[in-house]
């Protein structure tokens, strides 16, 4: 998995230099951007029914998510299949099954 990431994180990067557009990748930015994204992810669910929403849409808006958010931790060199395990273990902890599954509420109301 970490050679996928790796891959995508090393192509997105090549993408971005050969443009010379690194120089407006600080991580305000692209944590800006990430959140814009992801706004535009939101937007495609406006209004409709999560059913209708077009598919393409997701794709779109979801690959300039990755994009961004790969680019934002390579900035701060993390290793993105550590952060993300390291992550689950915590809202394991939180999370119980025992206590969680089948239920929407947040931990604090568990």
């Amino acid at each position: 998995m970490d050679s996928e990431i790796n891959k995508l994180t090393k192509a997105v990067k090549q993408f971005t230099e050969e443009r010379d557009w690194d120089q407006f990748h600080n991580g305000k930015d692209l944590a800006l951007a990430l959140s814009i994204e992801a706004a535009e992810l939101n937007e495609a669910f406006l209004w409709k029914k999560a059913e209708d929403v077009q598919k393409e849409k997701i794709v779109e808006e979801l690959a300039d998510i990755f994009n961004y958010a790969l680019l934002l931790a390579d900035k701060y060199e993390l290793n993105v299949t550590d952060i993300v395990l390291s992550k689950m273990a915590k809202n394991a902890e939180k999370y119980p099954i025992s206590k969680s599954k089948g239920n929407a509420k947040k931990y604090t109301e568990l």
